[in-house]
């Protein structure tokens, strides 16, 4: 399966961004995804993961990012409210086909090529 993120940019803190994974190649329903991001100098992160019934989050974004799916659209999205400086980061979603909502990267089996998020203060 190919992924694509899209809709990072530049944004100020308070605001919000809604990113989306557009899946092609497979049935996308049959995956699940998890967005990750990584910041310059910093290792790549988990940020969230949703499958077929559920969705996970880290704590750093609890409360205020969303994932939802739309399998007709094969697309992912996570919405992102309250944003922050630190949110700054490449955000990249990623697609495993167990469907485990795993937060370590190598359970993904596909990843797409990250949207950058900028958040000024």
């Amino acid at each position: 399966v190919q992924l694509q993120a899209s809709g990072g940019g530049l944004v100020q803190a308070g605001g919000s961004l809604r990113l989306s994974c557009a899946a092609s190649g497979r049935t996308f329903s049959n995956y699940g995804v998890g967005w990750f991001r990584q910041a310059p100098g910093k290792e790549r992160e988990f940020v969230g993961n949703i499958n077929w019934r559920s969705t996970y989050y880290a704590d750093s974004v609890k409360g205020r990012f969303t994932i939802s799916r739309d399998d007709g659209k094969n697309t992912v999205y996570l919405q992102m409210n309250s944003l922050k400086p630190e949110d700054t980061a490449v955000y990249y979603c990623a697609a495993d086909h167990r469907q485990r909502l795993s937060i370590k990267i190598d359970d993904y089996d596909y990843w797409g090529q990250g949207t950058q998020v900028t958040v000024s203060s």
